[in-house]
């Protein structure tokens, strides 16, 4: 079971980090792009072991309030490429790619087409978010030779409460014992990391592995 830990570069991510790097288990950190600490901390998880992904944003169909700079359908093919060099600059270390939001971009066929190639060239997996059923991101980096795979259980802390993340995570052991593998992603909230620190180390008792998400691409 892998467990990514989105949107790692906000304004408290420092001590969200430092509380992270406390539990010692082989999570991975989805780090946004161009934010003020955004390559120290990639660079701090990559020294301490921890893998380093893109947390790419995505324009969405929803409310969620948008990036300074995001992926959107329309774009042409040098605006796409150059958006992504720059973020991937503002990340060093990252090994791959996950959407942030991109209930919209990640169902424009036209742009998935775009992006999955540039992915590919830089040796980049992807894994699919799934913030929409319409989604063909998955397919697409699949079609293309992107390494791919895509969260295959309920997101982990839509409900920012320590019970019901425990709750998440048991279903997350649960899923993963049935299905064979499992991608969870949550976020540096206090109460997910605290969910976290009293869960994890039941893990290995459950008989759940916990390993980088790139141990699951495929």
């Amino acid at each position: 079971m892998a467990i990514i830990l989105d949107d790692v570069g906000g304004d408290d991510s420092q001590a969200s980090l430092d509380t992270i790097f406390a539990l010692n288990f082989p999570l991975t950190l989805s780090i946004l792009p161009a934010h003020a600490h955004s390559s120290q901390l990639a660079a701090e998880a990559h020294r301490r072991g921890y893998q380093v992904m893109l947390h790419l944003p995505m324009e969405s169909i929803g409310k969620e309030i948008p990036e300074a700079h995001e992926l959107r359908p329309g774009m042409s093919t040098t605006e796409i490429s150059g958006t992504l060099k720059e973020m991937l600059e503002s990340v060093p270390y990252a090994v791959g790619v996950n959407n942030h939001q991109g209930s919209l971009a990640t169902s424009d066929a036209r742009l998935m087409n775009e992006l999955m190639p540039l992915l590919r060239d830089r040796h980049l997996f992807f894994i699919d978010s799934r913030t929409t059923a319409a989604t063909v991101a998955f397919d697409t980096a699949r079609s293309d030779g992107v390494r791919t795979a895509f969260r295959n259980v309920p997101f982990l802390d839509d409900v920012r409460d320590v019970a019901a993340i425990r709750h998440e995570l048991s279903l997350a052991f649960k899923d993963a014992k049935e299905k064979g593998e499992a991608i969870a992603i949550g976020h540096p909230h206090p109460e997910t990391l605290r969910a976290l620190s009293e869960m994890l180390p039941e893990a290995q008792s459950q008989g759940i592995r916990l390993v980088h998400v790139s141990e699951l691409v495929h």
